[in-house]
């Protein structure tokens, strides 16, 4: 089954996210934390390329109507990469502070996709839809992959007596930042109602680059615990 993500929004919800990523970026920088801002840009370029250079050019499985589709993907991607893999970073920084984070977070987009509904109705819609057909079995493997992966290396931590690293939590943050963004992109009904989509989406999208962002994190942090969980750090 196709589970097609389709979203309808005014160009106002454009603005006002390039205006909530702006204090994001601020948050980011006045906090110091750098590592995570340059991954989740380094994260915007990577959809970049894979949602207009695969998605739209390569499979025309990616379409816009009502904005040039080059600009609105470039937004879509640096808005989607830079929140969720900078999100992600900062709950693998496990410093005490992930509520603190996670509500930011939630409550900017929960304001950008509500003002915009309450101020931008005059405006036309503009519309992006993507089939995943094409593509979902390729996930579905690479979070097979990435997760048969950490099993083998938690099994063999356990066998040498060393902590292993909390799969769970590795759930909690892949599944919880997709099904954030998918539950605001509902409540403001920007994403029509497809239960399929949000489970299919939430299960596999995100949550498939958990492990692999986290081997890059421990390579990038090695004086840094290498086990994570809830309430480390607290």
């Amino acid at each position: 089954m196709d589970a097609t993500a389709t979203r309808v929004f005014p160009l106002l919800f454009v603005w006002l996210d390039l205006g909530w990523l702006a204090i994001f970026i601020g948050f980011l920088l006045f906090f110091k934390k750098y590592q995570a801002l340059i991954v989740g840009l380094a994260a915007g370029v990577l959809y970049l390329i894979v949602d207009y250079g695969i998605f739209h050019l390569a499979l025309h499985t990616r379409i816009v109507t009502g904005a040039d589709t080059f600009w609105l993907l470039l937004w879509m991607s640096m808005s989607y990469g830079l929140t969720n893999f900078a999100w992600m970073w900062l709950l693998f920084d496990r410093d005490g502070r992930w509520k603190e984070w996670s509500l930011l977070i939630i409550a900017g987009w929960l304001a950008v996709a509500l003002l915009s509904r309450t101020f931008g109705g005059g405006s036309a819609p503009v519309t992006t839809s993507r089939g995943t057909s094409s593509y979902h079995g390729i996930v579905a493997l690479l979070l097979f992959i990435g997760y048969g992966v950490q099993i083998a290396l938690n099994l063999r931590a356990a066998k040498r007596g060393a902590r292993p690293v909390n799969l769970l939590w590795f759930l909690g943050i892949g599944i919880g930042i997709q099904l954030a963004w998918e539950g605001v992109l509902l409540i403001a009904g920007i994403r029509p109602p497809s239960l399929n989509a949000v489970v299919v989406n939430s299960l596999i999208e995100t949550n498939m680059g958990v492990p692999y962002a986290w081997w890059i994190y421990r390579a990038l942090n090695r004086k840094k615990e290498q086990s994570i969980g809830f309430g480390e750090g607290e």
